[in-house]
């Protein structure tokens, strides 16, 4: 086994991160050393980040299954026959798999919450991609797991179509930090929580807590344009006249 072996939610994370931290430097600050190194003469290579921040063009591992699940294979063979700035796209999108199998590779013995805890965690830095291509991800505002908390980070227009809340996601951080503040229910005034599940009303677009306007996941799947209580009662209100 590798000399890392993390087995808690900290210790892979901080794995994770190590690695993670090596590969966006070698496709960044040392991207011309990373790029000779490639050289789609040699046999298939691989990109390796490691825990201790050290980054490494080399050949696949010899034994059959690896250590460790192995990085993409023969990423040299593509790098004169494409755009540089596409090769190293492409480069990160498989170190992006690559990192998230590792972690979970070392996390096969946590349990579900610890799972999506560290998933949380790594989620919660920019992807190597979107380092390399300069797309930072938008701060999205209510956004749960798209498990039974699915209606959460997404809200659906009239016509059923699913509209992504509250920014896209390749606007910048800097143009969603203004008005991005803290995320509070338009019912009870409490802040977010990942932990809880939460609506969003298609109507005046501010957030609620399930709880508190009594819809649940399950309900919310059915719903295609959500109304909020108050949105509701104005509608009422007009009609009444």
């Amino acid at each position: 086994m590798s000399s890392s072996n993390p087995r808690t939610v900290e210790e892979i994370f901080k794995d994770f991160s190590a690695r993670r931290a090596a590969i966006v430097r070698a496709l960044t600050s040392d991207v011309d050393e990373f790029y000779g190194l490639c050289d789609p003469e040699k046999e298939n290579l691989c990109l390796y980040g490691h825990p201790n921040e050290t980054w490494e063009v080399n050949l696949p591992a010899e034994e059959v299954p690896p250590e460790l699940p192995e990085p993409a294979l023969g990423i040299n063979f593509a790098r004169d026959g494409m755009n540089r700035r596409d090769w190293l796209s492409l480069v990160a999108v498989h170190s992006d798999c690559w990192l998230l199998s590792v972690a979970f590779y070392f996390g096969a013995r946590l349990n579900r919450n610890e799972r999506k805890r560290i998933f949380s965690m790594m989620n919660e830095l920019p992807t190597v991609f979107e380092v390399v291509t300069d797309k930072k991800p938008a701060k999205e505002k209510p956004s749960v797991d798209s498990g039974s908390k699915s209606r959460g980070s997404t809200k659906r227009s009239s016509d059923g179509q699913v509209k992504s809340n509250p920014k896209l996601a390749d606007e910048s951080y800097e143009d969603d930090e203004d008005e991005q503040g803290e995320t509070l229910c338009g019912s009870c005034g409490g802040n977010y929580s990942a932990d809880e599940f939460w609506i969003g009303c298609d109507i005046c677009e501010r957030w609620f807590h399930g709880k508190c306007v009594k819809i649940t996941p399950a309900k919310a799947e059915s719903i295609k344009q959500y109304k909020c209580p108050s949105c509701s009662m104005k509608k009422v209100g007009r009609t009444s006249h």
